[in-house]
């Protein structure tokens, strides 16, 4: 094996946590998404609320997030052929305006008093076919926004941070003025705040490489990606252990409410104060990771992160307190969010840039696709055993996938490791 060439300048590896802010791209779209994302998160704190406070059901709960989430694992796959095709800039514009379009509806019903269950369902299914588009095409353009290769770790692990920020502001906003006015406004300021990321990305001076006409069938480069991905074991396990932590662990977001209301005995601000609580330990977890100097060691961080995450959320499900809860539910979002946006970084670090749309493709169906499966099985068991007993189990398993991945590890760096020698990550010694 030849050594790899000395790394420019550009590649050379810089400290610091906000080193990817320097790059003018990334930097106005990280100030714009920020903005954006805490609208999201009002909406979705709204969101929960509103269906709970219409019905009262733990089963619905599930159902909505299985409503919202569902097209994602359908068409993820197909999206991530095209965002390897086309401009991902302009797709990002597109499906920016599109969500802001969806939160102007909500609001629109929810002024009117006229919104229901089903239209809630809807709308939520509209977003779930925008996000199928949106987040590889999101995921696979950050490499473009960022110029040195050795600033892209950093850059995901910022990217983590800023959507947990948002998760930390978010919910406690949207708590007051649920509270206050009602979930309408919470809507309605969510749809004002995609004018900042879609203004961040006008302002973008995105240098496209030209793309050939594609010579294969849509199905041809699909069948390609399926086979890349299943094929080559790192991937393959990471994705699957992402798959479950998502499926199993991440339902609980969508029974906080119950928790709030019927185990705490708290209303919309003990639900903000409890998501909050998990957002700041989200943010804590993607500091780290963007503190961060080097890729090395990260699949072990995956492994403790899953298991963390899972013994965070059986101990949760034992509390009857909030203030025992509010301290445990940081340890719950830092592991989900350091295996998330760990997960992210192996996979971005080592996937052939021809297959890069489609490979995040599927880390889009692992995360987001998984979820909905995992919020309407948990809406149902709920609905026989409780939340809390449906949390603990979701946290047993996230626990055994994790163990199962750190037994793999060994295996995986064979694969890996001459990746990293020929991208001169690490020396060929």
């Amino acid at each position: 094996m030849t050594s790899p060439a000395p790394a420019s300048p550009a590649s050379t590896p810089r400290t610091g946590v906000f080193r990817a802010l320097r790059h003018r791209n990334y930097r106005l779209f990280f100030g714009g998404q920020t903005i954006s994302l805490i609208g999201t998160w009002i909406t979705r704190v709204a969101t929960s609320w509103l269906v709970y406070r219409l019905t009262g059901s733990v089963l619905l709960l599930g159902v909505v997030g299985f409503a919202g989430q569902i097209p994602t694992l359908i068409l993820a796959p197909v999206a991530g052929v095209l965002v390897d095709r086309w401009n991902r800039h302009r797709i990002l514009v597109v499906t920016q305006v599109l969500s802001m379009l969806q939160s102007f509806a909500l609001a629109g019903l929810s002024f009117a008093g006229i919104i229901t269950v089903r239209d809630v369902l809807l709308l939520q299914m509209a977003q779930g076919i925008i996000n199928a588009f949106d987040t590889p095409a999101r995921q696979s353009l950050v490499v473009q926004m960022v110029e040195a290769r050795a600033d892209l770790p950093n850059a995901i692990a910022l990217n983590s941070s800023m959507v947990n920020l948002s998760r930390v502001i978010g919910p406690s906003i949207g708590g007051v003025i649920i509270a206050a006015v009602g979930e309408a406004w919470c809507f309605f300021i969510d749809g004002l705040s995609y004018l900042a990321v879609i203004a961040s990305l006008l302002a973008m001076r995105v240098a496209m490489k030209p793309r050939e006409a594609p010579s294969t069938r849509i199905v041809e480069e699909l069948h390609d990606g399926f086979r890349y991905v299943t094929s080559f074991p790192p991937i393959r396990s990471a994705l699957l252990l992402l798959a479950v932590v998502s499926m199993m662990g991440m339902p609980y977001t969508v029974l906080m409410p119950a928790v709030a209301a019927n185990v705490l005995h708290g209303d919309s601000h003990t639900l903000g104060f409890l998501m909050t609580a998990a957002g700041c330990g989200a943010l804590a977890g993607a500091f780290y990771l963007a503190s961060r100097p080097t890729v090395l060691g990260l699949g072990r961080v995956i492994a403790v992160a899953a298991s963390t995450f899972g013994i965070g959320l059986v101990l949760f499900s034992l509390s009857r307190h909030l203030v025992l809860s509010l301290l445990l539910l940081p340890v719950v979002g830092a592991g989900m969010m350091v295996t998330m946006a760990a997960t992210n970084t192996v996979l971005q670090t080592i996937v052939e840039e021809r297959l890069r749309g489609r490979v995040m493709a599927f880390y889009a169906m692992a995360f987001l696709g998984a979820a909905p499966i995992g919020s309407l099985i948990a809406g149902v068991v709920a609905d026989r055993i409780g939340p809390t007993n449906t949390i603990a189990l979701g946290g047993v398993a996230c626990i055994a996938g994790g163990v199962w991945f750190a037994v793999r590890l060994p295996r995986f760096r064979a694969f890996v490791r001459p990746i990293y020698v020929e991208r001169g990550i690490i020396p060929d010694t």
